[in-house]
C-alpha cells in the first residue's frame, strides 16, 4: 500500500500572522505541504507569504499551487525562488500554470504552450548556475539554488508538455478514475517522449469531511459550472454528469473559481448544475465523505501512482482551518499507521 503526501491549499487572503500560524498548525497535525496560489489583485503576494511561512515552520513543505510566466518575468521568479529557498533548504516546490486568476483580471492572456517551454528553460537554466541570452544580453543568477519546477496541467497538449519539461505535474483534473488515468497517461506520453523517467504526479481535489454529501456539495456548483465551461464537459460526462454551461455568466466577480459571494455564484449556478449533478461531482472528481471514505481514496491514489493530493476547501477569502482541524485529526493519523 502506498499512501500519497497529503498538502493543503492555503490561500494568501489574511494578515501574515494569521497565515503563520494556520501553516504551522498544519504542520503540527501531520500535513506534508502547502500550498499557496498567485494572483496579484485576489491575495496578498505570494512570495512574501511563502517568506513568513518559511519563517515560521521547521519541516513541511512549501509551494506554490501556481505561479505563473506572464505576470512574473522567468528571471525575476528565479531570484525569489531561490531566496525562498535558502530560508526552507529542500522545502520549496515551484508549481507554475498558464496564468488564468492573475492574468485574466488584467487583460492578458495565459501563457502559450511555447511560452511555457521557453519559461521552464530559462528557469532551470538561471537556478542551474547557467548562462541565459535574453536577446542578445547573456546573464546568469547570483548564487544559484536549484527548485523543483512542477506545472499544473489539465488539457491534453499541456500534460504531455508538462510529462516533457517539467519536474513534476500538478494534475487539476480531479480524483476521478478515468480522467485522471488519462491525465496520468498523457504525461507519461510527454515524458516518454522526451526519454525521461517517471515523473511525480500531485492531484488537486477540493475536500470535506462529511456524513452528509449532498448538502455539503451543493457549495460546489460554481467549481462544477466553471470545469464544464472551460473544456471540461466530456470529463464530467464520464461519470454521468451533463452539463450545457453558457461560455459568459454574468453577476459573478472576478469568476466561478474565485467568487467573492460564493453564495450568490451557487444561486446562479444552480440554474445548470442540479443538486444531484453537484452531489455526483463530489463523489467521483472530489474528497467529499467521511474520514474513512477519504482515508480509501487517498490509499486508491497512492496505489495508481499518485505521490501527493493537495486539498482545496471550497471558497478563496478564507483560510481551511475547519479543514485542516478535521483532516489532522480524522483523516491523517490512521492513514498514517495504514502507511
Amino acid at each position: 500500500m502506498t499512501v500519497p503526501k497529503v498538502g493543503i491549499r492555503l490561500p494568501p487572503c489574511a494578515p501574515a500572522g494569521h497565515l503563520v500560524r494556520t501553516v504551522r498548525r498544519a504542520e503540527e497535525l501531520g500535513f506534508d505541504q502547502a500550498w499557496f496560489p498567485d494572483s496579484q489583485l485576489l491575495w496578498r503576494d505570494v512570495f512574501t507569504t511563502l517568506t513568513a511561512a518559511a519563517l515560521g515552520t521547521e519541516r513541511i513543505g512549501l509551494g506554490t499551487a501556481v505561479t505563473n510566466l506572464v505576470t512574473r518575468h522567468p528571471a525575476v521568479l528565479a531570484s525569489a525562488a531561490r531566496s525562498v529557498a535558502e530560508l526552507a533548504p529542500g522545502r520549496l516546490t515551484l508549481g507554475l500554470g498558464v496564468g488564468n486568476s492573475s492574468v485574466g483580471p488584467i487583460g492578458l492572456r495565459p501563457s502559450t504552450g511555447a511560452e511555457m517551454r521557453s519559461g521552464f528553460a530559462q528557469l532551470r537554466a538561471l537556478l542551474n548556475g547557467e548562462d541565459w541570452d535574453f536577446g542578445g544580453t547573456v546573464s546568469r543568477l547570483r548564487e544559484p539554488l536549484p527548485v523543483p519546477l512542477y506545472m499544473a496541467a489539465s488539457g491534453p497538449r499541456n500534460l504531455r508538455l508538462a510529462g516533457e519539461i517539467a519536474d513534476g505535474v500538478v494534475l487539476l483534473s480531479g480524483v476521478s478514475p478515468e480522467p485522471l488515468a488519462g491525465a496520468s497517461a498523457r504525461v507519461r506520453e510527454g515524458a516518454d517522449a522526451a526519454r525521461r523517467g517517471r515523473v511525480p504526479l500531485v492531484a488537486s481535489a477540493f475536500c470535506a469531511v462529511t456524513d452528509d454529501v449532498e448538502r455539503a456539495a451543493r457549495r460546489l456548483k460554481p467549481i462544477c459550472a466553471s470545469i464544464a465551461q472551460t473544456g471540461g464537459a466530456r470529463a464530467l460526462a464520464l461519470s454521468g454528469i451533463e452539463l450545457d454551461v453558457p461560455d459568459r455568466v454574468d453577476g459573478v466577480y472576478p469568476d466561478l473559481v474565485h467568487a467573492e459571494d460564493w453564495d450568490r455564484a451557487v444561486e446562479i449556478c444552480s440554474r445548470w448544475v442540479s443538486d444531484e449533478a453537484a452531489t455526483a461531482f463530489a463523489r467521483a472528481f472530489c474528497l467529499f465523505g467521511t474520514a474513512g471514505e477519504i482515508r480509501t481514496r487517498l490509499r486508491e491514489l497512492g496505489d495508481g501512482g499518485v505521490g501527493g493530493v493537495y486539498l482545496q476547501h471550497v471558497g478563496s477569502y478564507d483560510l481551511p482551518e475547519e479543514l485542516i482541524e478535521t483532516v489532522g485529526r480524522d483523516v491523517l493519523p490512521a492513514l498514517r499507521e495504514d502507511g
